[in-house]
C-alpha cells in the first residue's frame, strides 16, 4: 500500500534555518520500506514549522505542524501506527509522543 509521509522543504525556523530536508533524510533511514518520505513545498503552516502529512489510498490523511528535528523517533512511531491501521484512524496516539499535540487536522479517505 502506498504510504506517503510528506515533509515541508521550505519551512524556516526562528533562526532562519530550513530543517525539513535534514529531518526527511533522518526519518527516511528509520521508517519501513512501505513508507515513502517525500519533500514537498509549502503546506501553508509557516507559522509553526516544520509541517508534515501522512497519506495512503483508502485511509484518513493527517496534517501536523510544529514538528522539530528531535522528533525523528516520534515520526517513525507515528508512521508505524498509521501503517498498522486499516482505515488510517489512529485510536491511541500516545506512542507518537509529542506529535499527538502537533496534529492540525484529519482529512477523510475518499
Amino acid at each position: 500500500m502506498g504510504h506517503k509521509l510528506f515533509i515541508c522543504e521550505t519551512c524556516a525556523d526562528q533562526s532562519g534555518d530550513v530543517p525539513g530536508p535534514a529531518l526527511a533524510e533522518a526519518v527516511r533511514t528509520k521508517v519501513t520500506p512501505q513508507v515513502e518520505v517525500i519533500l514537498t513545498p509549502c503546506m501553508n503552516l509557516c507559522d509553526a514549522p516544520v509541517s508534515l502529512a501522512l497519506r495512503a489510498p483508502g485511509k484518513m490523511a493527517y496534517l501536523f505542524s510544529g514538528v522539530e528535528a528531535g522528533d525523528v523517533d516520534d515520526i517513525v512511531a507515528l508512521s508505524q501506527l498509521y501503517e498498522n491501521t486499516k482505515d488510517g484512524i489512529i485510536e491511541d496516539a500516545r506512542p507518537a509522543g509529542r506529535l499527538r499535540f502537533c496534529l492540525k487536522g484529519r482529512v477523510p479517505a475518499e
